[in-house]
């Protein structure tokens, strides 16, 4: 496996990301970065980010996590952000991405997690939940999905899947930008494109896509299917927080709120003025919506 790292030049000067990088060693020479902000011995919680964003997509959140008194940790997935990047295609699958956030929560020994996650951080990080349900407390999700297959995917991701394989240029803000509400700013935009110095960085990003289960044969659905029977009968409080533009996840939640039995009397709200990185847009809002659902816990 050849392995590239980003360049610490290339995050000089991130807007509003002043948190200093901590790295974990998951096996065959891997880093995998993560922010590790607020105190040691607080209530932790965990966010997972999507494609193709990297940690930077939670700086609006993180100080509001840590000013309630919480550790919070947000890695960035291998291939992503500050973490190693393999330069096949080949060597990312969802398997590997599901041992590696398993390697990453047990060496950081994470207990009583209280957890949010988006886009594929939900993919990967609802089967660490339910494989390891007594490390977690609680589990917020936002615009993401545990598919099986077995309904297929609508048209605007099927457009997705074949844009990331297709399209001759694949710039990393661009996509963050056509996902979100909100104008990016050129710092907050290149902040993004900051991961990926050129397309050999961008082997997992591109292949991401075609990893969701969307047919029952795609690697993983089965294993999606046997963890939505543990989910049916997670009772720890569970929350949906999605938003209200976007194409790809909208009407999702309501799966959760019908099927899980720890979302039952739920404050879920569907987030105005939000797309699909709707931690950009309103990661303020989500913060605050969540610190409130997890002190009445």
């Amino acid at each position: 496996m050849t392995i590239l790292n980003t360049p610490d030049a290339r995050f000089e000067n991130l807007p509003d990301f002043p948190f200093v990088p901590n790295y974990l060693e998951i096996g065959d020479g891997l880093k995998m970065h993560y922010v590790d902000e607020g105190p040691s011995d607080g209530k932790v919680i965990l966010l997972l980010h999507g494609e193709p964003s990297w940690s930077f997509l939670y700086r609006k959140m993180i100080p509001i996590f840590v000013a309630a008194g919480y550790r919070t940790i947000a890695p960035d997935l291998i291939g992503f952000g500050k973490s190693s990047k393999p330069t096949e295609q080949s060597d990312y699958t969802y398997k590997r991405h599901l041992e590696w956030m398993d390697t990453f929560v047990k060496s950081l020994d994470l207990k009583g997690i209280n957890a949010f996650f988006q886009d594929w951080g939900g993919l990967i990080g609802l089967r660490n939940a339910l494989d390891n349900e007594e490390r977690y407390g609680s589990i917020t999700v936002g615009n993401t999905f545990l598919p099986t297959g077995e309904v297929g995917a609508n048209e605007a991701f099927l457009q997705w899947q074949l844009f990331s394989q297709k399209s001759p240029k694949f710039d990393i803000g661009t996509i963050l930008q056509r996902a979100t509400v909100s104008e990016l700013s050129p710092e907050v935009v290149a902040a993004y494109n900051a991961p990926f110095p050129d397309d050999t960085y961008k082997a997992g990003a591109r292949i991401f896509p075609t990893l969701v289960p969307i047919t029952v044969d795609t690697p993983e659905a089965m294993n999606n299917k046997m963890a939505w029977g543990k989910l049916v009968r997670w009772t720890k409080p569970f929350l949906t927080l999605f938003s209200d533009a976007d194409p790809i996840m909208s009407g999702l939640e309501k799966y959760f709120i019908k099927n899980v039995p720890g979302a039952k009397g739920q404050a879920h709200e569907i987030i105005e003025g939000g797309g699909h990185f709707l931690q950009e847009d309103k990661g303020e809002e989500i913060a605050k919506k969540m610190v409130a659902f997890l002190q009445v816990l």
